[in-house]
């Protein structure tokens, strides 16, 4: 039975916990959920694949259909890999470092994330909140050393309702859209939450 999920017009975090909610209560395999807008797409569809299900989404009137169906080989959820994978996360709330001059904020930004990587194997995830999504668009001066932690195994993330919110959502070029929920999730899991704005 596939279960069917009207989430159009809800902002994320909503619909993900939508989906939350109802695999909280229930059995699920299959499961359609309409959603208006790509961060809601791509939070749906990650949220999906990390509880083990094999997802498509396809356009459907002015938003999407996410439907997935579980696999044979669930992956595991976030939610369990407590004392699994437990680090550092970087929280990046601004594109500029500090009060102040601007100009300058930007430069300390630039040089706080190609510095990050002396933290060494301690650095689990770097997430992108706000202005701060600016920094895995194409312009960005710091795409590459972004793509180089990623190519390392840290998790790169970014907000999808921040990308939206100032139209960069098809300018991201590194790391995986996420949503409220996922970030809070990470946050209560980590070791270490170490916030820059």
């Amino acid at each position: 039975m596939t279960h069917t999920i009207d989430a159009s017009g809800l902002a994320c975090p909503g619909p993900v916990l939508q989906v939350k909610n109802l695999f909280e209560n229930s059995t699920v395999d299959e499961i359609a959920v309409l959603v208006s807008g790509e961060s809601a797409k791509h939070s749906v569809t990650k949220f999906l694949s990390d509880n083990g299900f094999a997802v498509k989404s396809i356009p459907d009137g002015l938003g999407y259909k996410v439907h997935g169906i579980r696999s044979e080989n669930e992956t595991v959820s976030l939610t369990n890999e407590k004392g699994v994978r437990s680090k550092i996360i970087v929280l990046v709330s601004s594109d500029r470092l500090g009060r102040g001059d601007d100009e300058l904020g930007k430069k300390l930004m630039v040089n706080y994330i190609k510095t990050l990587k002396e933290m060494g194997d301690e650095l689990w995830q770097i997430i992108f909140v706000n202005s701060g999504v600016s920094m895995v668009v194409e312009s960005s001066p710091v795409v590459e050393d972004l793509k180089q932690y990623v190519d390392l195994g840290i998790t790169v993330l970014a907000c999808g309702t921040c990308l939206e919110h100032f139209g960069l959502i098809d300018w991201k070029v590194v790391g995986e859209s996420t949503n409220m929920l996922d970030i809070v999730t990470a946050t209560q899991v980590a070791d270490k939450v170490i916030t820059i704005s």
